[in-house]
């Protein structure tokens, strides 16, 4: 079992990444200044460790993360200078962060890189939320809606195809609202099984089930004086629905297995790429639940609605793309930019993404009509 200290000041972070990481099989041990940690250090072997920016990692060659509270291209260029093996930004994103530690501690030769190493794939990591790309109408209004809705309290719902942004537009709420400093918390509704929902949303008591080896808190309480984003809200279950029902009426939770309710201060983001109207009319939907999460409903655009953000789309993908294989940005022939906005993207900004790394590795120097004809 890999070991990771977490060298954080504050405590709920701590307790947070704790949890998250012991759900996912780690052995943790926490410190909230270096002088604990330096301790830690000499008696307990860590594999990596999870630093604060401003707190010095003890000196005992073990790789180390920096978590950045705000981040900064100086901290950044400061992080990699110490040797850090990666550089990510608050509200952590988990799922980035569990990848990150996995490369770290799976590949130790990637942890120490030698001198002549050859090229190769590198994940970069925003030191802060991603921008949103596009100068169309409707890119505007949805810039507009943010910097109206993020400052007050009131719940979200998003909607929009699959690959149109939703999660993006998520995060800028949560970013540019008073709960900015406090956890931003995200829970795909589609992804869990409906027999384990209730459990990751609400938490377990030790016991509760076969598998509940010990208590564990759910994404309410993660996200207590924060955001909780709950992507494809539409795909949970009925079951599901009336205690979340009930969590947002009372901002209060249970526990499965317990009777004992918690106070929780959480504001909800929900997204969808269903229309939750026609679900209440089919019965997959609580319409109480509908009228709860959607006090305010912003509809991210679809790409083929905003063909001409594709240009600036494209560029910023080429860019951040060329720096993940650390190589040259290539450019577009002006044909093959003119094919790549007549294409339908069913799949939307995602896969315009996944089109572009794909033209980038398979194309010579410049992207060609031919390319696109080819590749797309």
């Amino acid at each position: 079992m890999a070991k990771v200290l977490i060298l954080d000041r504050s405590k709920s972070m701590r307790n947070t990444l704790r949890e998250r990481l012991e759900y996912e099989g780690f052995s943790t041990e926490a410190a909230e200044d270096e002088t604990t940690a330096a301790q830690l250090c000499e008696k307990i072997p860590f594999d990596l460790i999870l630093s604060e920016t401003g707190c010095k990692v003890p000196d005992a060659g073990i790789p180390f993360i920096v978590l950045a509270g705000e981040g900064t291209i100086d901290s950044a260029v400061e992080a990699v200078r110490s040797g850090a093996r990666d550089y990510l930004t608050k509200p952590i994103d988990m799922n980035r962060l569990l990848q990150s530690i996995h490369q770290t501690i799976d590949d130790p030769e990637e942890a120490a890189p030698a001198p002549a190493a050859p090229v190769r794939r590198r994940r970069t990591h925003n030191l802060h939320t991603e921008q949103i790309i596009g100068t169309s109408p409707q890119i505007e209004r949805v810039r507009e809606f943010i910097e109206k809705v993020a400052p007050c309290e009131a719940r979200v719902l998003i909607t929009g195809e699959n690959g149109t942004g939703k999660e993006l537009v998520a995060r800028w709420l949560h970013a540019k609202s008073n709960r900015a400093a406090a956890p931003f918390v995200e829970v795909n509704c589609a992804a869990i099984p409906s027999e384990l929902i209730e459990s990751e949303l609400f938490g377990h008591e030790r016991g509760a089930f076969t598998s509940a080896i010990k208590q564990r808190r759910g994404k309410f309480e993660q996200a207590d004086g924060g955001t909780l984003f709950m992507d494809e809200i539409g795909d949970m279950s009925l079951a599901a629905q009336a205690k979340v029902l009930r969590a947002l009426q009372e901002s209060k939770i249970c526990r499965v297995g317990s009777d004992k309710d918690i106070d929780v201060n959480v504001r909800v983001i929900a997204a969808t790429n269903k229309d939750l109207r026609e679900e209440i009319r089919k019965g997959n939907f609580r319409e109480d639940l509908y009228h709860r999460i959607g006090v305010l409903v912003i509809r991210v655009p679809a790409l083929r609605e905003h063909p001409g953000d594709i240009p600036l789309l494209a560029d910023h993908f080429i860019h951040s793309i060329a720096a993940e294989y650390n190589t040259p940005a290539k450019k577009i022939d002006e044909e093959a930019m003119d094919a790549l906005q007549q294409m339908p993207w069913s799949g939307n900004i995602r896969e315009l993404r996944n089109v572009i790394e794909r033209l980038i590795i398979l194309s010579d120097k410049n992207i060609t009509l031919e390319d696109v004809e080819a590749y797309c």
